[in-house]
């Protein structure tokens, strides 16, 4: 390919050219979420990150599968070989089937990822339904010697693969420090050795989900799936396999194990993690209680934030960091990326409207190269967009009139905003137009309620008109959008602001309110 893309392996621990195994193919395995909850900002880095490596590989004219797994089974609490199942306790708790937990937060999942225009993968496998294939890779490791049976587990020999291998090579562990350090759980007796980890787990008899196998009804151990499933679709070796930087140590140690010990050689080339989010600190997560969800941020509804968040704002709050950096989330930190990603915006309209002339008094020669070089160094898309924003600083120059483009410049300004604001960082613009409209149908709405209820009152039929006012549409304030001509609507038809603490509006607001009633004679 015409530009050379390095990235960060955290393998190797060190920025590497990307040489795919069989260009022009790329083969791409991502760790998604385990869904017994909706997705969290948290969720959305990885998501959100890998999205951009998909787009650029693609912009650059690989031929990529991007396999997304779904964890729907054998993820135990506390990420450990013991306890219940996250998704079984969810179940439990809300009296239903484990696969309608799994279902319901996958649609959530997958409509908050279509908010933040998040591609969708190439093929989305569930450790559910992959039973078979964790089962056969269980019996290579065991034919490998590299696992035992215990009452009915069976559980990978950490110690006994270290002395041929390199357990740890991937986050820097060392095995005698995990022996010495890593305390004893319930249950652990089947285990040789506090480090081993469960390949296959014997069902207790209350445990919903199970399988059989050739050593118990039981259900495979978490790290199993992507090792499975990363080889049934992108093969013993592939190029990158992606996730958070949570998942380094145990869940993609204990993949690189499983692989070795199955194949005699590792499957994956590039390693590739982005940093967690935090608050005041600490990691996000549903396990910490400490999590925001998704919807909360496009809703507002949560303590921690003082108003809702668009799904681009979200985005480009996310993508304006490095995505190996740490990312500390604050209501500030999101107010900031909010404005900001509005003047990357307006930029965008500005460019729209400027007339080309016949010279240019800009330089831009150079702006999509710099781009691409931010880009092929480990995907720096603060660095892209911090040139974008230099773009938006030459076209306010040229719309005040300062400095001139002429028309094949300007046609690269906008090809350099196609190329990189759009379809390689995944950004839209949230039209105005499209709250707009939203709030005039709700404008019309609310005057053919008027409209019928003044008929009514004109007939003297007090009931209809009474039954209109009632009305949930014509009462809650999150049906009709509470800016100044609503506020005022809600005088003209008697009835009380409908929010208690909210401030009201003020003589000038209303003067204009009056104004506005007038020019457009609004019913009243």
């Amino acid at each position: 390919m015409e530009h050379k893309l390095n990235i960060y392996n955290t393998l190797s621990r060190k920025k590497e050219l990307f040489i795919p195994l069989n260009s022009p193919y790329v083969g791409m395995y991502v760790c998604g979420p385990t869904v017994y909850g909706d997705g969290h900002l948290g969720h959305a880095r990885p998501a959100i990150t890998f999205d951009l490596l998909f787009r650029y590989l693609k912009h650059l004219g690989y031929k990529v599968r991007y396999v997304r797994n779904i964890t729907d089974v054998g993820h135990l609490e506390n990420d450990a070989d013991e306890g219940e199942d996250k998704i079984a306790k969810k179940a439990r708790l809300e009296q239903l089937e484990p696969m309608e937990v799994v279902q319901y937060y996958l649609n959530r999942y997958h409509k908050a990822m279509e908010a933040l225009n998040v591609l969708p993968p190439s093929i989305e496998p569930h450790a559910s339904g992959h039973i078979i294939e964790q089962i056969e890779y269980i019996k290579k490791i065991l034919d490998a010697g590299y696992a035992y049976i215990s009452d009915g587990s069976v559980y990978f020999d950490v110690e006994k693969y270290n002395k041929d291998y390199h357990y740890g090579k991937l986050s820097g562990r060392n095995i005698d420090e995990l022996l010495n350090t890593t305390r004893a759980l319930d249950g652990q007796q089947e285990k040789r050795n506090s480090v081993d980890f469960a390949l296959w787990k014997k069902a207790s008899p209350e445990h919903i989900m199970r399988w059989p196998s050739p050593w118990s009804n039981g259900f495979p151990g978490w790290h199993l799936e992507c090792s499975a499933m990363g080889t049934k679709y992108l093969g013993e070796e592939f190029d990158i396999h992606g996730g958070g930087m949570d998942l380094l140590f145990p869940h993609h140690e204990c993949e690189i194990a499983q692989s070795v010990a199955a194949q005699g050689k590792e499957t994956v080339h590039y390693w590739m993690h982005n940093n967690m989010i935090t608050i005041n600190g600490q990691k996000m997560g549903k396990s910490l209680g400490n999590f925001i969800t998704l919807d909360q941020f496009f809703t507002g509804d949560h303590k921690l934030l003082s108003q809702p968040f668009s799904p681009m704002t979200i985005r480009f709050f996310i993508l304006q960091a490095h995505y190996r950096s740490t990312l500390d989330f604050s209501n500030d930190a999101l107010i900031a990326a909010e404005k900001a990603y509005q003047r990357l915006s307006e930029g965008w309209e500005n460019l729209n409207k400027i007339i080309p002339g016949t010279d240019s008094t800009v330089d831009i020669k150079n702006l999509r190269e710099k781009c691409y070089e931010a880009m092929n160094d480990d995907l720096s898309s603060p660095i892209v967009i911090s040139y974008l924003f230099d773009a938006v600083r030459i076209i306010n120059t040229i719309l005040s009139g300062k400095a001139s483009i002429n028309e094949t410049d300007l046609e690269e300004l906008k090809e350099i905003f196609q190329t990189f604001m759009f379809d390689i960082l995944g950004l839209k613009v949230e039209n105005s137009t499209t709250g707009n409209a939203s709030n005039e149908a709700y404008e019309k709405a609310v005057d053919l309620l008027l409209d019928v209820r003044q008929e009514a009152k004109n007939h003297k039929d007090w009931q209809t008109a009474d039954f209109i006012r009632s009305l949930k549409t014509v009462q809650r304030v999150e049906v009709l959008p509470y800016h100044t001509l609503g506020l005022f609507k809600w005088q003209k038809l008697g009835i009380p602001y409908p929010l208690p603490d909210a401030v009201p509006p003020t003589a000038e607001q209303v003067k204009r309110a009056e104004e506005l009633l007038e020019v457009n004679r609004y019913p009243g």
